[in-house]
């Protein structure tokens, strides 16, 4: 193993700043805002507070495909949250998520508007507001949160874990490393078995649990995400792959993918607002890398 020096933790910890590497600017110890700054508010009844990564896009694609069934009341206005330039420290974010944490929703179709935070929350209150791409009870609607859930708790290990050590942190540590790749190469071949034997993650329809696990790990199966494609050997999972190249071909997930990306081409980019003539423009463009 490569030597790495020696660290004793002390009795208390204290916050020695910088610290976090690339992110070391936003990273605290603390919660609340930082400045004051209202949220713009659109024409639409959802507004969405987000950035283009991958949590993101699970709401936007989730939002795309609503709109692709059909369902005319999930137009909504996403707004671009910089959480690279500190925007989920200002006063009107922290309102609607005191964690700080992209993303965010308030629902102004009702009488009071309504804040929704942490993604899975979301999907399911949209796949409930709508009666879509959730099951209404049984083992069908079991399965399908059982998967979203495995969602949540299971990507940190991905992002967080290996995904940092990996990509950011500002010294390459081989336990680290070690340590969150056997963890996420555990949780391919988690996903490669259901999928050899489902077509979908919950079955055979298409739901949000399918919509949750796509822009984590269907992008790292077929795309490398943290180009760490090879470093992983994506390539020996199938039937996770099978199921990713057929999401990435829907029209809404390729629409889903550029609101408030706010890198790549201009051109394969939405920001701030969703406008139905923008996406008339772009058409089924694949998003730029």
């Amino acid at each position: 193993m490569t030597e790495t020096p020696e660290y004793t933790p002390p009795r208390v910890w204290q916050w020695a700043q910088p610290n976090g590497g690339q992110f070391a600017h936003i990273n605290r110890p603390v919660s609340g805002p930082t400045h004051d700054k209202e949220l713009p508010v659109g024409r639409h009844p959802l507004q969405l507070y987000s950035l283009g990564s991958p949590n993101g896009q699970k709401v936007t694609i989730l939002l795309e495909e609503l709109l692709a069934a059909g369902f005319s009341g999930a137009e909504y206005d996403a707004w671009l949250i910089n959480i690279g330039e500190g925007d989920q420290f200002s006063s009107g974010f922290v309102g609607v998520n005191p964690n700080s944490k992209i993303p965010a929703m308030v629902d102004r179709s009702g009488d009071a508007p309504v804040r929704i935070f942490e993604s899975g929350a979301i999907l399911i209150h949209l796949a409930e507001k709508f009666g879509a791409f959730l099951p209404t009870g049984g083992a069908a609607r079991a399965e399908c949160l059982s998967w979203l859930f495995w969602q949540v708790g299971s990507t940190p290990f991905l992002g967080g874990g290996f995904g940092h050590f990996y990509a950011y942190a500002p010294t390459k540590i081989e336990y680290a490393i070690d340590r969150f790749a056997m963890e996420v190469k555990r949780q391919l071949d988690v996903l490669d078995r259901r999928l050899a034997a489902s077509e979908f993650l919950a079955g055979d329809a298409y739901t949000i649990a399918d919509v949750a696990v796509w822009p984590w790990y269907g992008v790292l199966a077929t795309e490398g995400l943290y180009e760490a494609g090879e470093f992983l050997q994506v390539q020996d999972y199938a039937h996770l792959r099978r199921w990713a190249d057929a999401i990435a071909a829907r029209p809404a997930v390729k629409r889903g993918r550029i609101v408030n990306r706010p890198f790549g081409d201009p051109a394969k980019q939405l920001r701030e607002r969703h406008e139905a003539s923008d996406f008339d423009r772009l058409g089924d463009a694949t998003p730029a890398e």
